[in-house]
């Protein structure tokens, strides 16, 4: 075996030998411990984990990031294609290793699409024709091609994602490490990402590392590793780790549903568990399972008295569009009515238009033609504070909302500027913050939290106001499987309590438990509206708009039945006779 300098392997694309970092402001733990780890070159290596368990520490010690820019105690070796990292600068391993950041918005800086892909090779000074042919390639590759001239802050969050992974792509690095690259994307755009992957596999050099929290992907790669606290505690294929539903569960991964059903209705080992909906269905077949009729019927008795039991209108659309001042058009002819105590999911591709719908309904756009109604009243009659006395929004990013120095000052904002009294401001923050569980942090700097708390406190600030409907964009982006529960669950609470609820989401199996409506946007109009049940019953129509349900609807679909949740299936299953 071949060894270098400090007298390591270097047969391995990655070598990673006792590997431990703390942060400055660490006090009880390290980020990573002890890791021992090689990946051969070529490999497509799945990193999963919750929220805390290392996997971005990890990421940033393959080019360097840590220790030459994040300072901490740091020990042991990694070598990357024989190059000891922390005795090489970060410019240099970024020709060997390219890494799309977790927040990506933070990569993105150029004025155009195409100078964005340009600067990796400009810099490693590439010449001029082979930087166009770059571009011309990485565009179709990300599905950005008619972007060219956009800015990067007029793309969608999805095209943003992929707009940071071609940036990364051309510079042509041996190995990429992508922490969380699906975040913001549609369920097509996150397979689409998953076969960039496959794509880029096909050259048996090309290193890939992925971060991902979505368990239904992860089944493309060749291996998977399971981090929690700190260490590596799994790593294996991933048709044997993604069987094991008991781990996956205890450390809060989202667990695959077609094995995580089947372990409960039935006694097959977990090697013999199956792992997709194809799979489920034969297997469902063989063990001669059925679904109960009867149980069945109570749930769709179960939405018709939600439907019952909904207001009267409190959004209403009409004929609504809006054309953007470049003279593109966002929305085209859309017609809704949302009515008071619904849970509505706002689902389609990414640059559909979701966002520019929603942001009509609390005034931060005004209508090129057509109306919306809120409350009864016009929105061109009103002021967006008026508007946001009914309507209140969170943002996809709540670094975007979030300004204040305390949590107290950030969730009292809207009552004060609304003149109420100190006692009244009071009430309501105690109120808000009770709402969200997140009492006892009046006091704490919003910047020191998790994204999941900061999330919190953008739904306080809104609760404070006492809206009566609420707008949540992507609610659970960038959230680990348990933090999402969370979230949903509180989302949930403030449904019952009244709030009429209108969520974007790519998260299906978010919409699939908890929504009550789903309203499909393409092309800037409604093309399917209905409940949650009926809209997830018609796949192929929601494949045609770059949407895929979960694996357990796709499984009761095929069964000839529409069930939103392994709970729901678990329910309805009955034994053969």
């Amino acid at each position: 075996m071949q060894n270098n300098k400090e007298g390591l392997p270097v047969s391995n694309t990655i070598h990673i030998k006792g590997l431990s970092f703390r942060y400055k402001d660490q006090k009880n733990r390290n980020a990573i411990d002890n890791i021992n780890l090689d990946i051969d070159k070529g490999q497509f290596v799945v990193i999963m984990g919750p929220s805390g368990a290392g996997k971005s520490t990890l990421a940033n010690c393959l080019n360097g990031l840590i220790p030459h820019f994040m300072r901490g105690k740091y020990e042991g070796e990694v070598l990357v294609d024989g190059k000891s990292v922390k005795n090489t600068p970060v410019s240099r391993m970024a020709k060997d290793i390219g890494l799309v950041f977790q927040d990506f918005e933070s990569q993105l800086f150029s004025t155009n699409t195409s100078l964005e892909i340009a600067f990796g090779p400009e810099n490693f000074k590439i010449e001029r024709e082979e930087i166009g042919r770059r571009i011309k390639k990485v565009l179709k590759t990300v599905e950005l091609e008619g972007l060219e001239n956009r800015q990067p802050s007029t793309l969608s969050g999805g095209q943003k994602q992929r707009l940071a992974i071609g940036s990364v792509l051309a510079s042509n690095p041996g190995i990429i490490c992508m922490d969380e690259p699906t975040t913001d994307l549609d369920p097509i755009g996150k397979i689409g990402v998953f076969n960039i992957a496959k794509e880029l596999h096909k050259d048996k050099d090309f290193t890939l590392i992925i971060i991902e929290h979505e368990t239904e992907e992860a089944l493309n790669s060749d291996r998977i590793l399971i981090m929690y606290d700190g260490k590596i505690i799994r790593d294996g294929r991933p048709s044997d780790v993604l069987r094991d539903v008991k781990l996956t569960d205890s450390i809060g991964i989202m667990s695959l549903q077609i094995p995580k059903y089947f372990k409960t209705v039935s006694t097959l080992k977990d090697e013999e568990l199956p792992l997709t909906p194809s799979e489920g269905y034969k297997k469902f077949k063989e063990l001669k399972l059925q679904i109960d009729d009867k149980k069945y019927e109570s749930l769709i008795e179960e939405d018709k008295k939600k439907e019952s039991g909904y207001g009267d209108v409190i959004i209403e659309v009409k004929d609504l569009e809006h054309m953007y001042d470049n003279g593109n058009y966002a929305l085209n002819g859309v017609d809704l009515k949302i009515r008071d105590g619904e849970f509505l999911a706002i689902l389609g591709h990414n640059g559909s238009g979701k966002t520019t719908l929603v942001k009509h309904f609390n005034g931060l756009l005004t209508p090129t033609k057509g109306h919306v109604l809120v409350n009864g009243k016009d929105t061109k009659d009103s002021s967006i504070y008026e508007i946001g006395k009914i309507v209140g929004y969170a943002f996809q990013n709540p670094d975007h909302q979030i300004f204040a120095d305390t949590v107290y000052e950030e969730v009292a904002f809207s009552p004060k500027i609304r003149g109420y009294s100190k006692d009244e401001i009071d009430s309501r923050v105690r109120e808000a913050l009770k709402a969200v569980y997140m009492e006892r942090y009046e006091n704490e700097d919003p910047f020191s939290l998790t994204k999941g708390e900061r999330q919190r406190i953008a739904v306080a600030s809104i609760l404070s106001a006492r809206p009566k409907v609420i707008i949540l964009d992507e609610p659970t982006t960038g959230l680990d499987f348990k933090e999402q529960k969370q979230m949903m669950e509180l989302i949930k609470e403030l449904n019952k309590q009244g709030h009429t609820i209108i969520m974007i989401t790519h998260t299906m199996w978010v919409v699939a438990e908890y929504a009550h409506k789903v309203a499909v946007v393409k092309d800037g109009k409604i093309i399917m509206y209905g409940n949650t049940r009926e809209i997830f019953g018609r796949e192929d129509e929601l494949e045609s708009s770059f949407l895929k349900p979960p694996h357990i609807v796709s499984l009761s679909n095929m069964l000839g039945k529409t069930m939103l949740s392994v709970d729901e299936m678990i329910k309805c299953t009955k034994e053969a006779f």
